[in-house]
C-alpha cells in the first residue's frame, strides 16, 4: 500500500469497506492522484427486493466488461455516496470484490434527486493495458467576448465527447476555453479540442461544440455553458434490469 490510507468499516453493513489511497500513477492524470477503492460483495437480491437491500444502508450495482460476467454487486450506501458524486465517465476507481481487485470505470449512476442519495450504479471493469472507448466531459471556462461585447447567447452542443485511450491516459474531463469565441457567428469544434498525448478522438472532428449567436436567432436548444458539470454519467453497455 502507498501512501496514506483510510478505512470505514462497518460490520452490521456486510463489512463494505471504502478505502482512499493517496498514490502516484503515470498518465494524463498527472503523477499526483487519489486512488479510490471500493469494497463490495456479490449479490443475490435483485429487482423489487433491492429495496430492501437500500433499507439496509447497502447500494445496489452492477460490473459487467473485461474477463467476466455481469455481476450484481452491493456496495456500502454511505461510504459510496461520498465518493460517487466526485467520479466522471472517465475516473478510474478499484473495485475489491470479495478480496479480487480490478480497475474499472463508473457507467452509471441512479440518484434520488428529491431525497438526495444513489439508488444504483454501474461499473465496467476495464485492463489497465488495453485502450478502451469512453466518453469525457467537456469543462467550459473563461469569458466569450462575444457575450460581452455583442451579447450573444452561447449554444452548447456537446457535453462530451467520445475518445479511445489506455484507462490510465484517459483525463477526467477535456477543457473549453470560451474566450476563443469573440463574435456572433464564431464556434468551438470538436477539432478545436486540446486533448493529452495518447487519447484519440472519435468524435466526428466538424461537430460544433458551442457557438456564439444572435439573442434574436432561434435555436432547438440552448443551455448556459458555463460551470456545466454532468448530473449523471449515460450508461454505454449492459443493464441490469430491476
Amino acid at each position: 500500500m502507498c501512501g496514506h490510507s483510510v478505512a470505514i468499516h462497518h460490520s452490521h453493513r456486510a463489512r463494505v469497506t471504502l478505502c482512499v489511497e493517496r498514490c502516484r500513477v503515470r498518465g494524463a492524470r498527472g503523477e499526483n492522484m487519489e486512488k479510490v477503492i471500493l469494497k463490495a460483495t456479490k449479490r443475490t437480491v435483485t429487482g423489487k427486493q433491492v429495496k430492501q437491500l437500500r433499507r439496509k444502508g447497502l447500494l445496489p450495482g452492477i460490473i459487467y466488461g473485461h474477463n467476466m460476467e455481469p455481476t450484481p454487486i452491493a456496495l456500502d450506501a454511505h461510504d459510496a455516496g461520498l465518493v460517487l458524486p466526485k467520479l466522471t465517465s472517465s475516473s478510474i476507481v478499484t473495485i475489491d470484490l470479495e478480496g479480487k481487485q480490478m480497475a474499472a470505470l463508473v457507467r452509471e449512476k441512479q440518484r434520488n434527486f428529491i431525497k438526495n442519495f444513489f439508488t444504483h450504479v454501474d461499473f465496467q471493469a476495464v485492463s489497465l493495458t488495453e485502450a478502451i472507448r469512453t466518453y469525457v466531459s467537456l469543462h467550459f471556462f473563461g469569458t466569450a467576448p462575444a457575450v460581452k461585447d455583442f451579447q450573444a447567447i452561447l449554444v452548447t452542443n456537446l457535453n462530451e465527447i467520445e475518445v479511445e485511450a489506455l484507462p490510465t491516459d484517459l483525463p477526467e474531463r477535456i477543457e473549453v476555453d470560451l474566450s476563443k469565441l469573440a463574435a456572433i457567428g464564431d464556434a468551438i469544434y470538436v477539432k478545436d479540442l486540446v486533448v493529452p498525448a495518447g487519447v484519440e478522438v472519435l468524435t466526428d472532428g466538424d461537430e460544433v461544440v458551442v457557438v456564439a449567436t444572435g439573442a434574436t436567432e432561434e435555436v432547438e436548444e440552448t443551455e448556459v455553458v458555463e460551470g456545466i458539470e454532468p448530473e449523471l454519467s449515460v450508461e454505454r453497455g449492459k443493464k441490469e434490469e430491476e
